[in-house]
């Protein structure tokens, strides 16, 4: 039988699993691919942002009720998850920005931090690897530190003179940026949207794109997935202290969206194997090794 294919997607909170790069992973479940979620930190600073649940009750209990939505949205898309155990640092806001708190995951030192990924990827054995960009995909702390312990530790894993005492070396093959919204996305979904007669929720970005920079260039990937889009929702849904079901990211009816922008989109940035880009497929060049052995 040919070896299992297996991928490790890095994400910084509970929620952000289901926001980026949730219907490429449903995609790959139901190919039979096994999925594992690693989530860096608990998301204990996030913001209660669904309108029916911003009670004290709720926000005195936090941390449990944002892992239980973490089981609940882990489950709707089939995968496995891990807790890396950081504290979450919070998005600070005001000029100047105050200092994160102290032990927060953003003041980690990255090799140090690294350490418990490259322990997981050992285990795991990943052959593919999803995180985010140097800018964290915004520029929140914890999703920059997720993005340095991430590259950190892809390329420590398969080294057995660094972190020795964690597993026996595993080398991924290949490591991805998700890449979110380009401008060619936005305009897509924006046009679609008006070309249905129905009003845009993207009109304002587009107004201040110039200050958003546009990353599409860099796509090097893109996964037909319109199928798992449902799937991505639902999970989303499940975490329902993050995300309002009456808010911004459900304004786009799912018909559009496939029809507008059918893929996932991400950067390849590291690769062991020989896989010319353009790609469709995480897993290009890695089938072709692991059917040749």
């Amino acid at each position: 039988m040919a070896e299992q294919l297996r991928l490790m997607a890095v994400h910084a909170h509970p929620d952000d699993e289901s926001s980026k790069g949730a219907a490429t992973m449903a995609k790959y479940v139901a190919e039979g691919v096994e999925v594992l979620v690693v989530t860096c930190t608990g998301g204990e600073r996030g913001s209660v942002l669904n309108p029916k649940l911003d009670r004290p009750d709720v926000w005195e209990n936090i941390a449990e009720i944002r892992r239980a939505e973490m089981d609940a949205a882990r489950a709707i898309l089939g995968v496995e998850q891990a807790w890396l155990g950081f504290v979450d640092s919070g998005l600070p806001e005001g000029d100047p920005l105050p200092p994160l708190p102290e032990g927060c995951f953003g003041l980690q030192d990255v090799q140090v931090a690294a350490g418990p990924l490259v322990r997981l990827m050992r285990e795991f054995r990943p052959h593919v690897v999803t995180t985010y960009d140097e800018d964290g995909g915004y520029p929140h702390p914890d999703h920059i530190m997720c993005h340095k312990i991430s590259v950190a530790a892809f390329e420590a894993a398969g080294d057995p003179d660094r972190f020795p005492d964690l597993g026996d070396p595993w080398q991924p093959l290949k490591l991805y940026y998700c890449m979110g919204f380009s401008k060619a996305r936005v305009v897509a979904l924006h046009e679609a949207m008006l070309a249905a007669g129905l009003e845009s929720p993207y009109a304002e970005w587009l107004e201040k794109w110039e200050d958003r920079g546009d990353k599409g260039p860099r796509v090097t990937t893109r996964i037909e997935c319109a199928d798992y889009f449902p799937v991505r929702d639902d999970a989303l849904r499940a975490h329902a202290t993050q995300v309002d079901p009456d808010g911004f990211w459900f304004h786009v009816p799912l018909e559009v969206q496939r029809k507008a922008w059918p893929t996932e989109d991400f950067e390849l940035v590291r690769s062991m194997v020989d896989s010319p880009v353009p790609e469709s497929d995480l897993f290009a060049g890695i089938r072709e090794t692991i059917h040749a052995r």
